[in-house]
């Protein structure tokens, strides 16, 4: 599914999650979701691969998942609240998870968010491509 004609789809770095990233990461966010159980991440930390070929995700989402790329993850139709549990299992904090969004260390992200994060100059809209006002 295209999410690039939506007017939000020129926020620079962003992944709108909505109804179309819901459809196309259902199973992803559901894998995840099978990691609440302690079994479950027993299960998937004996065999990562294994695990996750019981779910019909496609093989772009598993291979992400398999590398514990976030990033790639949520262009896949991740949900950051289901993928915590991923990063979770591993023992990693959120903001452990999100530093590697961010190409910062854990520390060095957690001192940005306390400085009140990032700017927004420059990552509101990709320009010439700005939403239109409506009259």
């Amino acid at each position: 599914m295209n999410n690039n004609n939506k007017p939000y789809s020129n926020i620079p770095g962003t992944t709108v999650f909505d109804g179309d990233m819901a459809r196309i990461g259902f199973h992803l966010n559901q894998f995840c979701m099978s990691l609440m159980q302690a079994s479950n991440r027993d299960a998937f930390r004996q065999d990562e691969r294994g695990y996750v070929d019981q779910w019909p995700m496609t093989e772009a989402q598993k291979k992400a998942v398999l590398a514990r790329d976030f990033t790639q993850l949520i262009a896949l139709g991740g949900n950051i609240y289901y993928l915590v549990k991923l990063s979770s299992s591993d023992g990693l904090s959120v903001a452990a998870a999100v530093s590697t969004m961010t190409n910062l260390s854990p520390e060095d992200y957690m001192a940005m968010m306390r400085n009140g994060g990032r700017s927004p100059d420059g990552n509101r809209y990709v320009e010439n491509d700005k939403p239109k006002e409506k009259p």
